[in-house]
């Protein structure tokens, strides 16, 4: 794959927490307190500004896909990790060798309709993808082209 090519995402977030509508009203957020080492790994070494997400709200009533968001910047140290303050604080990273990366993503769209887990679950297209897979709790995960471009068609 050309590394020039754009990549797609999904990132999951609690809407009591932080919401596609949260995000329409700030416009560009950091997306901290991520405290897994393969979802650190991804915003790390694989986004890319102008890759684009897919926006899913977790933990709540309907869960699944809310809208389009784009990484805004390659991914620098979370702040939150050296805040004894903060609940994402972690005494083992240091400023000169952080644990934590974030990203900042961007607004793009907020869909008309929640595409729910239930009913991306229906389609055979997407029996591959990573938010699929039994036991994935992920909070950051790739999405194929040809996923993307099929969960586009369901909106």
């Amino acid at each position: 794959m050309n590394s020039d090519a754009r990549h797609y995402w999904l990132m999951k977030s609690e809407p009591d927490a932080f919401s596609i509508d949260e995000l329409k009203r700030r416009k560009q957020e950091a997306w901290d307190g991520v405290r897994n080492y393969q979802a650190r790994n991804f915003m790390r070494d694989g986004m890319r500004p102008g890759d684009r997400i897919f926006f899913y709200h977790s933990n709540c009533a309907l869960p699944g896909i809310v809208g389009i968001a784009e990484v805004a910047t390659d991914a620098y140290p979370d702040p939150s990790q050296f805040d004894p303050h903060s609940p994402y604080f972690d005494p083992g990273s240091t400023r000169e060798q952080p644990r934590w990366m974030l990203v900042e993503v961007k607004f793009v769209k907020k869909f008309k309709r929640t595409i729910s887990l239930d009913e991306l679950k229906r389609h055979n297209a997407l029996t591959g993808m990573p938010l699929l897979r039994k036991g994935n709790r992920l909070s950051v995960m790739p999405v194929d082209a040809a996923e993307w471009s099929y969960i586009l068609q369901l909106e």
